[in-house]
Order: structure tokens, then C-alpha cells, then sequence
């Protein structure tokens, strides 16, 4: 049953994620990969703050966290498109972009996830 229960978190995962990135990619022109960015970042932010929430118990029924964590955010999240992505950017010659994109990413999702495990001590 726990497998139903991922299935069915990462079906709206994946479907967030396609939404999100149609939607920055309509909006944003610049070569850096802004739309992945925003995933990790938040995805990060967002699963740092839900394991501390479903650490501390509390009401939450059982079959929430799978759904929530490995499935929604498992599928939310992206690391190989985000691999991919700097892969390109080095071979188009964006060097640069792609070493920001790539620290950006590291530095920023580890203090996204950081920030999100604090705010979920004081929730």
C-alpha cells in the first residue's frame, strides 16, 4: 500500500514541477536554468520543513509522509535535469552561468533546506 501511496504523491509531484517549469519558461529568457533552480530550491526548503513536521508526529496519519515526502517531493525535485542542464551549459560555452547555476544550487538548497527544518521547530 505504501507504494500506492508514492505513486500517487509523485503523480502530483511531476505534475507541479512540468506546471512550474512551463510557467517560469514562459517568463524568463536568460540562458541560466531559472526554472530548475526555483524547483530545487524550494523543493529543498519544502522537504527540510515536512520531515521535521512529520518527525514530530503529532496528528498526521500514517500514509501522509510517504505520500509527501518520497512521492510529491521525490518527483517535485530534479537532479538530473539539473545535472543535465549544466552539462549543457558547459558545452554551449556557458561556463560561467554554469558554475553559478551549479554553486547557486548547492548553496542556496542546502540553506533552503536548512531554513526549512528550523521554521518546522517553531511550527
Amino acid at each position: 500500500m505504501e507504494y500506492l501511496f508514492v505513486g500517487i504523491g509523485g503523480i502530483f509531484g511531476a505534475v507541479s514541477r512540468y506546471g512550474i517549469s512551463k510557467w517560469v519558461g514562459g517568463r524568463w529568457r536568460g540562458d541560466f536554468p531559472l526554472a530548475t533552480f526555483c524547483i530545487n530550491i524550494t523543493g529543498s526548503f519544502m522537504l527540510g520543513l515536512l520531515s521535521v513536521l512529520f518527525t514530530k508526529g503529532g496528528a498526521s496519519p500514517a500514509w501522509l509522509k510517504p505520500i509527501a515526502t518520497t512521492g510529491f517531493m521525490g518527483a517535485y525535485t530534479t537532479y538530473s535535469t539539473f545535472a543535465f542542464e549544466i552539462i549543457n551549459l558547459i558545452q554551449d560555452g556557458e561556463n560561467g552561468i554554469a558554475v553559478r547555476y551549479l554553486l547557486g544550487s548547492v548553496i542556496l538548497g542546502l540553506l533552503a533546506a536548512w531554513l526549512g527544518l528550523t521554521l518546522g521547530e517553531y511550527v
